[in-house]
């Protein structure tokens, strides 16, 4: 039975949700609405422990929560470049964005250019669009 066929009964601790909890809930995310969660819940999640999850899950064009994912890459790419690498890895976020470039459809192809124009150019940040969704609602390239 894969994580996509299995029953998913919520989080033991949703500020600290596991890999496997993240992965199960986002293939059936009706069953604990994000309504539900904590308050900024998308910033809790997208931390180093998590961003491998969020990564994979953004790439999956199956997954039904895949747009939250990517939100969370946006939250995640924005907080390693305007703490200059304090918060994050950048090896890691160099990874990901390499292999958004190589492997990634449009969606995930346009994380990648925007994380690339705003390593290059911070000033570009704009909570709204960085924190709140706004690049992942309009898909649009800086």
């Amino acid at each position: 039975m894969s994580v996509q066929e299995s029953a998913f009964h919520g989080f033991a601790n949703p500020v600290d949700p596991s890999p496997a909890e993240l992965r199960a809930w986002a293939y059936q995310p009706d069953s604990v609405p994000l309504t539900s969660m904590p308050p900024d819940w998308d910033l809790l999640v997208s931390g180093d422990r998590l961003v491998t999850t969020l990564f994979d899950l953004a790439m999956d064009t199956r997954c039904p929560a895949r747009r939250f994912a990517l939100h969370c890459l946006y939250i995640y790419a924005a907080d390693g470049i305007r703490t200059n690498f304090r918060a994050h890895p950048k090896r890691r976020f160099r990874k990901l964005v390499d292999q958004a470039e190589r492997n990634g459809d449009e969606l995930m192809r346009t994380w990648a250019h925007n994380s690339r124009v705003l390593l290059t150019r911070p000033e570009l940040f704009v909570y709204r669009e960085w924190c709140e969704g706004g690049l992942v609602r309009e898909n649009r390239r800086l």
